[in-house]
């Protein structure tokens, strides 16, 4: 019954290589760029900024290398990128492969659907999680070879949470290329989302709509510093709700339609 999650992951390696050394060595420049910048009156520059635009972009302690490396590696750098894999990578799994006609020998074998379903979902959170180690790895090693004093205990708690967040979003990509077939709509649904959840945090305090943020799962994830803050049960409990739902709803889809039409 692992068959599907094996060969997935086997054809998927050389990619998955490559996008975990990338990944590294951005995190690792950006991360690597704290003890120049902790030299700048960035304090300075922070202040002459509007207040509202400070909050919107994470930016209230980046003079601290947890409040640094919250907003820039963990809150930005890491996480458009693995947003972008993931969605990607949602995309193609089923509606992608069933367009290419690659997803046939799958569907024509003994396993059921919910199993084909199953075992491309969880061979997506794989990969996901272990660009997101790859990106904890990074971090961990540059905090303590260059003393940056960060509690380890709340980057876990961050580098969990980036995982469910970049999960939700590979899951509503990936269940909605299997309720439709087609992946030019899963990555519309996917990417549009993950830009108006992005959009929604960042006007949100600009316009003084605090509802914004309170349902945007980007928002649920950079509720102040995802290093600083630490563990957020609430959030992780919605996030997780979140890929349940999408989960749920793409694999009835999957099971209901026809394929390859």
């Amino acid at each position: 019954m692992a068959t599907i999650f094996s060969r997935l992951l086997h054809t998927r390696r050389k990619v998955l290589g490559i996008w975990a050394g990338a990944l590294g060595g951005v995190c690792a420049m950006y991360t690597g760029l704290y003890p120049m910048m902790e030299r700048i009156d960035m304090q300075s520059m922070i202040d002459a900024m509007p207040s509202a635009m400070v909050e919107a972009l994470g930016y209230d302690d980046m003079t601290s290398a947890a409040g640094y490396i919250g907003s820039a590696t963990y809150g930005l750098v890491a996480l458009a990128l693995l947003l972008v894999f993931a969605i990607g990578n949602g995309g193609k799994l089923i509606a992608g492969q069933e367009e290419d006609g690659a997803l046939e020998l799958e569907l024509t074998s003994p396993a059921p659907r919910s199993s084909v379903y199953a075992q491309r979902l969880a061979g997506l959170w794989v990969q996901v999680a272990a660009l997101v180690a790859v990106v904890y790895g990074v971090t961990l090693g540059l905090d303590l070879v260059q003393s940056l004093q960060i509690d380890q205990r709340d980057l876990a708690a961050a580098t969990l949470q980036l995982l469910l967040v970049v999960g939700f979003f590979g899951t509503t990509t990936f269940a909605a290329g299997a309720m439709t077939g087609r992946k030019a709509v899963a990555l519309g649904a996917g990417a549009g989302l993950a830009v108006v959840s992005w959009m929604f945090n960042a006007i949100g305090p600009l316009a003084d709509q605090t509802w914004m943020a309170a349902v945007s799962p980007i928002g649920w994830y950079m509720d102040d510093n995802p290093i600083t803050r630490g563990f957020h049960p609430v959030h992780a409990v919605q996030l997780l709700a979140g890929c349940a739902v999408a989960a749920g709803i793409g694999w009835w889809g999957f099971r209901k339609r026809d394929l390859m039409t």
